[in-house]
């Protein structure tokens, strides 16, 4: 299948102040142990973060800019820190590289999606949105 852009007038490039979604965290299942609320999370992290993955949004800005309680939000994180998605020293947040597999990762047996295969980002950001409404 030849692949190429569908509009070359809304060509991405990666933008000034960094923030890319690294395509590893479906590939290599990461996504899948997640909650709604970590995966929001975590999208609201890399999207503000500077180059080195640093950010320092309080608790409760997040609370209100991901419509959370404070509860929601500490078990969030708890959910991205163990698998090293996420380092946090309050107020501080790292977004931290994938360079290997998280600590809660599923067996090498399982179907990994290679990295020429679509994937459905649209069904991923829906079930993010679900977790929200």
């Amino acid at each position: 299948m030849d692949k190429r852009p569908l509009s070359l007038a809304k060509l991405r490039h990666v933008p000034q102040q960094f923030s890319w979604v690294d395509q590893r965290l479906v590939r290599e299942r990461h996504i899948e142990q997640l909650s709604h609320a970590a995966c929001a999370l975590y999208l609201f992290l890399i999207t503000v973060a500077d180059a080195q993955g640093l950010s320092y949004y309080a608790d409760p800005s997040l609370c209100q800019r991901l419509s959370m309680t404070a509860s929601e939000l500490h078990q969030a994180r708890q959910v991205l820190i163990p698998r090293g998605l996420v380092a946090y020293q309050p107020p501080l947040y790292q977004v931290l590289a994938l360079d290997a597999a998280p600590s809660g990762a599923i067996s090498s047996a399982a179907p990994v999606v290679a990295e020429d295969e679509p994937v459905d980002i649209k069904a991923v950001f829906a079930r993010i949105w679900e977790g929200l409404a």
